[in-house]
């Protein structure tokens, strides 16, 4: 008995409680699928205005730091070292001494050279004498014989002198290079040798090496694949011809900008058989040794200017067949979508030379939100240098003040006992 008198009392709060449920719902405004307003009027969109100029084509290639000269420092002489001239990874100057080879035992092959070269010039004025006599001789009975025999000898003498001489200059040579002397100026790497350690001439490791950093060379590697596609842009004229056509901007590896702008020394006119590429070497100012043989960078290279229209890639996508598309407000204001055709990535954008025109309003923000043939209103918003969409400050002054609402979280009471 008790339980049936609380059943009319639980249908009644059941009634109450839907009641609720839809008075609610009747006050929620209509929303379509994904958020876009229903009978409420048009989605808004962003958009940017596209115009056609002319625009800065690069070629972004990978490459290698190489040092401008280098040069493998080896004995011509063999001994033991006596000394070290320079300081590892210091700067030298061409002609500096970098290591001193023990010289006494060329010293000694100076002396005897020297002594050969006196004795056989103290034989000379004999055997002149003899001839000029025998010559006087011949016409007061002096034989042919004797006169033949006296030139021979001062034949020889003078070829004795002139070996002397040459036994002499290349003792000294040898002796010359006891000090090894860099040929380049640059900065040398670590000393493989110290002193006391025994060299021989023209041995097969390198004492050390030294790199010239300023200049300095990169070396970019393009397949021949784009070298042929620049050719006919230019030969067709669609690519312009610069003054700047050539220069070279770096991306060094931690993502910052070199500051120096390189200019093409040379391509390679060869094209590697194993990955049909072909390298280009780039000339740069190093004066602060930035650039150091080894480090891979990334170059810019400036071929031209093409007539064409920037389209932000956070506009674009790909459809199933990998064309490039992009969504336009149309004079009706209704949304198109439109397959486009690109040769080229330009920073954040592509390159579009077909299927748009000046003034067109392209669809950057509420992408999302819409599809094709829907009514929209479009608003122009700005584009940021790197291609993201700039926000008025008004628009974060919600979140800001709701921010600046909350209430600081109160220190935790220490648990400590007294």
């Amino acid at each position: 008995m008790v339980l049936r008198s609380h059943r009319p009392a639980a249908l009644a709060g059941f009634a109450l409680l839907l009641g609720l449920l839809s008075a609610c719902s009747e006050e929620k405004p209509a929303a379509g699928p994904g958020g876009m307003p229903g009978a409420g009027g048009p989605v808004t969109v962003g958009v940017v205005t596209l115009k056609e100029s002319d625009v800065n084509v690069n070629a972004v290639l990978s490459g290698r730091v190489v040092p401008f000269a280098s040069a493998d420092i080896r004995p011509r002489v063999g001994g033991i070292i006596e000394s070290i001239g320079f300081e590892d990874g210091k700067p030298v100057e061409k002609g500096q001494v970098l290591y001193k080879i023990a010289d006494d035992s060329y010293e000694a092959t100076v002396a005897v050279a020297e002594a050969a070269l006196q004795k056989a010039r103290a034989s000379l004025p004999t055997a002149e004498a003899n001839v000029t006599r025998y010559e006087q001789l011949v016409d007061s009975g002096g034989t042919q014989i004797q006169l033949d025999n006296a030139r021979l000898t001062l034949a020889q003498a003078r070829a004795d002198v002139a070996s002397a001489e040459a036994n002499l200059k290349a003792a000294r040579i040898d002796l010359g290079l006891t000090e090894v002397r860099a040929p380049i100026s640059g900065v040398t790497s670590i000393s493989n040798i110290s002193v006391g350690t025994v060299v021989t001439a023209s041995q097969a490791d390198a004492l050390t090496t030294i790199r010239q950093l300023d200049p300095i060379y990169v070396d970019l590697t393009d397949s021949s694949a784009n070298l042929l596609r620049l050719r006919e842009a230019i030969a067709s004229g669609t690519l312009k011809q610069t003054p700047n056509v050539g220069q070279v901007k770096l991306t060094l590896e931690n993502g910052t900008a070199y500051d120096k702008i390189g200019t093409l020394q040379a391509p390679d006119f060869t094209v590697s058989q194993t990955t049909g590429s072909f390298s280009i070497r780039v000339r740069f100012e190093n004066k602060d040794q930035l650039l150091l043989p080894g480090m891979f960078v990334r170059a810019a290279v400036m071929q031209g200017q093409e007539r064409g229209f920037l389209l932000p890639q956070l506009a674009g996508s790909r459809d199933p067949s990998g064309n490039l598309t992009a969504r336009f407000v149309s004079p009706e204001g209704k949304v198109e979508e439109r397959v486009l055709k690109t040769e080229r990535a330009i920073d954040n954008a592509w390159l579009i030379t077909e299927g748009v025109k000046d003034g067109d309003k392209l669809i950057v923000d509420g992408l999302q939100r819409i599809g094709t043939g829907m009514d929209v209103k479009a608003e122009e918003v700005k584009l940021g240098p790197s291609g993201e969409i700039e926000r008025p400050a008004q628009e974060q002054a919600p979140a800001d003040a709701g921010k600046a609402g909350e209430q600081p979280a109160a220190p935790a009471e220490s648990g400590g006992s007294n």
